[in-house]
């Protein structure tokens, strides 16, 4: 694949152009919002008055929703129960610009996630969840296969949930087609996403599969070793407020962290792999992909829940750092 130099904002013209094919497991964030003002009477725990609720796209449908507010465009496959939180998902998706093939299995609920906020903080997070069928997730990889000539690049993305029972296989066609994968994996056994083109873990799931590490020349070497062992192009591990590395073939790039207040970190990670998917598939090179994708996290970072980065955002987080290094 031929990679384009630019800017960052020049980058992020080309996106436009982009079509991504999303899989993965979708979920539907709920969020309830309220007043603390006494602990029960019943157990030592708070009352919360509820005063607004929200709804928002979470998992591969949250990916779908980042990549389609960088400007470009994006299909997505998943799974859903014949429910209300699905019927709920498929408005939330077509709201959003999404382009959603939704396989219904009516022997699962769609998996949902209820946070209960108070103050700004959260106090409870309630999982409603039942594993797809593996008949419904074939159905999946038919409509996978015939979407992948109209795409530019395809992300996985794994919250372990079911949805991805088939993903070798989607490596496997996705690559035969000559198209970039990348993967935000999940578990501690990632040789199932052998053969993609990068994949996305953040600092404890690459250390629940790679072992502990005390220096930053033993992480190098773990990076490095599973990326020649997964036959991977690079490897990108989020590391929170130390920012993220990129490894490739002998080389390594780091990106410092985003100085924000941080208010949440839910979702950050679909925001990553969205934008980094979003300026590979309009063949940006990786130092401009890597450096969009850190951005966009601060970007997250400073809001409530599940979020999205624009591309107007983005721009302005470059704009504001930019003005930052030329000061120093």
């Amino acid at each position: 694949m031929t990679f384009l130099d630019g800017s960052l904002p020049e980058a992020l013209e080309r996106v436009s152009s982009a079509r991504l094919l999303v899989v993965g497991d979708v979920m539907l964030d709920r969020y309830w919002f309220g007043d603390v003002s006494r602990i029960s009477p019943e157990a030592p725990v708070p009352v919360v008055k509820i005063e607004r609720r929200e709804e928002r796209l979470g998992g591969a449908a949250n990916v779908a929703r980042n990549i389609v507010a960088l400007g470009a465009s994006s299909r997505l496959l998943s799974v859903v129960g014949e429910d209300e939180a699905g019927r709920a998902l498929a408005r939330l998706l077509a709201e959003s610009g999404v382009a959603a093939g939704l396989v219904v299995d009516a022997e699962i609920g769609t998996t949902v996630k209820l946070r209960v906020i108070g103050r700004q903080q959260q106090l409870l997070r309630i999982d409603f969840e039942t594993l797809p069928s593996r008949e419904v997730l074939r159905e999946n990889l038919e409509e996978f296969s015939s979407r992948l000539p109209e795409c530019d690049a395809v992300v996985l993305s794994d919250y372990g949930k079911g949805g991805l029972a088939h993903i070798a296989d989607m490596i496997r066609l996705a690559k035969g087609a000559g198209k970039p994968i990348l993967v935000d994996p999940k578990g501690e056994d990632f040789s199932r996403y052998a053969g993609a083109t990068v994949i996305t873990p953040n600092r404890s799931e690459f250390q629940a599969v790679a072992g502990r590490w005390r220096t930053e020349a033993e992480l190098d070497e773990k990076a490095w070793k599973m990326r020649e062992a997964l036959s991977l192009e690079a490897l990108l591990i989020t590391r929170s407020e130390e920012g993220m590395s990129l490894y490739l073939a002998g080389e390594k790039r780091h990106e410092t962290a985003v100085a924000r207040e941080v208010f949440d970190v839910s979702g950050a990670g679909d925001t990553v792999i969205a934008t980094l998917a979003a300026l590979i598939a309009a063949r940006c090179a990786w130092s401009e992909a890597i450096r969009a994708a850190n951005l966009a996290a601060g970007v997250v970072v400073g809001k409530l829940g599940t979020a999205v980065a624009s591309r107007d955002e983005l721009l302005r987080m470059f704009s504001n750092t930019e003005g930052a290094q030329a000061a120093c």
